[in-house]
């Protein structure tokens, strides 16, 4: 299986350990991911703030290069960069003057037609769901999860078209796929702040606060997350946590791919396990075995 592979800004500087993860898991289970020559940032928040015509094609300049590469499906692991390639598709499929405008704007015309893909929609399908079992060689049955899917993957669902919005069971399966117990808990798409980080940062640890008291109540070891931006959230906001609300969470975040990972017996250095700030190296050590 080849696709081609947008990292975008966060995989490749503080989303990292996601990009090594990833693929390490897409090696193990001969996914072929052939990054994009010369691809551009999507313009996350900033673009989409600034200009419509920008925000659609900064995503749509990187899908026409998919052309030169002759590949039309393209696996797109941030949950921002996927949202916004996602919304600028459609962009193009309804609104005909924004079409001309990025089609001038990028010096060429739209590949509206190319399969945008996020990597859990491939891996919870078959025959890649069943594959996942014969590669676990570590046993993490004891480590409960709860997966946490942000705002933007089944977000709005006419776009994105990814699982049920309400409540996604995409990633549940692919761990579980892995071995590893899932937990129910009502917070799996409530937002954790998002780009407040800097600005408001008070909102942030109040939102994320709340996410991983949510996590702990149903009994969570772990959170799982797929987007850069909540892991930043969620990991690096626990101190201020403590600060606020008198204890330190204590609650390791973990990109789903990870977990994977970890399962299959990938090494943790390829794995990047101790970039996180919440410890979490101690807890696969804890509950752990070799299969």
């Amino acid at each position: 299986m080849k696709y081609a592979y947008y990292p975008g800004c966060s995989l490749h500087s503080t989303g990292k350990e996601f990009d090594s993860s990833l693929k390490a898991v897409c090696n193990a289970m001969d996914i072929d991911l052939v990054e994009i020559n010369k691809w551009v940032c999507c313009g996350s928040t900033a673009a989409h703030n600034v200009s419509r015509l920008m925000a659609t094609a900064l995503p749509m300049a990187n899908l026409m290069l998919l052309q030169d590469m002759n590949l039309n499906e393209v696996i797109v692991p941030c949950a921002e960069c996927f949202s916004k390639f996602k919304i600028a598709q459609h962009n193009v499929k309804t609104d005909k003057k924004l079409k001309r405008e990025v089609i001038k704007a990028i010096h060429n015309d739209c590949n509206e037609d190319a399969k945008i893909i996020h990597p859990l929609s491939i891996f919870s399908e078959e025959p890649l769901l069943s594959t996942i079992p014969t590669l676990v060689k570590r046993d993490l049955s004891g480590l409960k999860v709860a997966c946490y899917y942000g705002c933007l993957l089944t977000r709005p669902p006419e776009v994105t078209e990814f699982d049920i919005a309400e409540y996604p069971v995409t990633m549940d399966n692919v761990l579980r796929a892995a071995g590893i117990s899932t937990v129910d808990w009502s917070h799996k798409t409530i937002c954790c702040g998002a780009s407040f980080a800097l600005s408001k940062p008070d909102i942030v640890v109040n939102l994320s606060h709340n996410i991983i008291e949510d996590a702990k109540s149903a009994g969570a070891d772990a959170i799982a997350v797929a987007c850069p931006m909540c892991h930043a959230n969620l990991d690096t906001r626990q101190d201020d946590m403590e600060k606020k609300f008198g204890t330190h969470p204590q609650m390791p975040i973990l990109y789903f791919t990870q977990l994977m990972g970890y399962s299959f017996d990938i090494s943790p250095a390829i794995l990047m396990l101790n970039k996180h700030l919440t410890d979490a190296e101690s807890l696969f050590e804890q509950i752990s075995q070799h299969v």
